[in-house]
């Protein structure tokens, strides 16, 4: 008797996870598939290979049982050693429920090994979710989207809405997602399919495509590159409730005069040279109106005033973040001829007492 590598057929890791068989055993099984493959006995025979391996790696206890199996077979154990520990008394009933496809000649490997005791079998683990259309079956989950939306800073402070475009891939209505229309029966826990062809409404492809115009509400408090999750606004699917959901990245583009780093926001302040010297308290912007900012005197160019928690909102577990203004001091350009005389006062006045010169550091170098 010849070891079978359902692995192997069902081109898998040994450490594969269960739902990398599932998803390995329906891309397969609907290529293979004896009712799109009619008369074409090299698709039966190597449908009936796929559904023997998934019927036993897909079962968790037949799994165990053939990786054990597997490891006597490849260290040479004695055939009558093997077949004593891990072969069914009788046959047994032997897999049930392939009526349509004639596929209930399992190898002698399954049928020595695993047939029988009540194991998952039958149109029921082929699972062709949502095969039957509008008829029956197991409808998916439709597919997530993803999209991009670019917000002013205000938005990003204040929240808004957002109208968005989008063409989508929606699950197929007519075939449920996976391109093929079938004729089928119950008859107790079997399903029986007797023909399946593509579906006319996508083309066999699954899916359509739509357009679609979705109004969107950002939140207060969305940094550049984050994220919003939208319930069920993603793919459409069967049932509402296997809608996906749309994933949204926020861009937020910089305001007049502020730039966003992170969760706080910045502001290049300019002030006047006198302002910076004798201090004042200037009128000075945010992204959510106008406040009175007090410019403490000797403030130089650079200074940075920080207002904590006025920088974008609080946003789930993210605090709010903080708003800074970098002072730019001016000097004023256009001078009368008294306001000349007066500066003109000052310099002189600072020389006579010796005020160090500003460069004599960079003198030295």
């Amino acid at each position: 008797m010849e070891f079978r590598d359902y692995y192997k057929v069902l081109g898998v890791e040994r450490g594969a996870t269960a739902a990398e068989i599932k998803s390995a055993y329906r891309k397969l099984a609907r290529k293979h598939h004896p009712d799109v493959n009619p008369n074409n006995k090299d698709a039966e025979k190597r449908f009936k290979e796929i559904n023997e391996a998934y019927q036993v790696l897909s079962d968790a206890d037949k799994r165990k049982k053939y990786d054990e199996l597997g490891a006597d077979w490849e260290r040479g154990a004695p055939e009558d050693e093997v077949l004593r520990r891990y072969a069914r008394s009788g046959r047994g009933a032997g897999p049930r429920g392939f009526e349509s496809a004639d596929a209930g000649a399992f190898s002698d490997f399954f049928e020595r090994f695993f047939s029988g005791g009540g194991g998952r079998t039958g149109y029921q683990d082929f699972d062709f979710e949502g095969l039957n259309g509008r008829t029956g079956g197991r409808a998916a989950r439709a597919h997530d989207l993803e999209a991009t939306t670019t917000i002013s800073l205000y938005d990003a402070v204040r929240g808004g809405n957002r109208r968005l475009e989008m063409l989508a891939e929606d699950q197929c209505p007519t075939c449920g997602g996976t391109g093929l229309r079938a004729q089928a029966e119950t008859r107790g826990k079997t399903r029986i399919i007797h023909s399946a062809e593509p579906c006319e409404t996508c083309g066999g492809s699954g899916a359509i495509r739509a357009r679609r115009t979705l109004e969107v509400t950002i939140p207060p408090g969305m940094a550049d590159n984050s994220r919003l999750r939208l319930k069920g606004q993603g793919g459409k699917a069967a049932r509402p409730e296997l809608n996906g959901d749309l994933i949204m990245t926020i861009r937020v583009e910089p305001g007049p005069g502020f730039t966003l780093n992170g969760r706080d926001i910045r502001c290049s302040l300019p002030v006047w040279d006198y302002e910076a010297a004798l201090g004042a308290e200037v009128t000075a912007p945010t992204p959510d109106g106008r406040i009175a900012l007090k410019i403490p005197p000797d403030s130089q160019a650079g200074r940075v005033m920080r207002l904590r928690g006025k920088g974008l909102p609080a946003r789930g577990k993210e605090p709010a973040g903080d708003l800074l203004y970098e002072l730019r001091v001016l000097a004023p350009t256009d001078l009368t001829a008294e306001e000349r005389e007066l500066m003109q006062q000052l310099a002189d006045r600072r020389r006579a007492r010796g005020v160090a010169d500003p460069r004599a550091e960079l003198a030295r170098s």
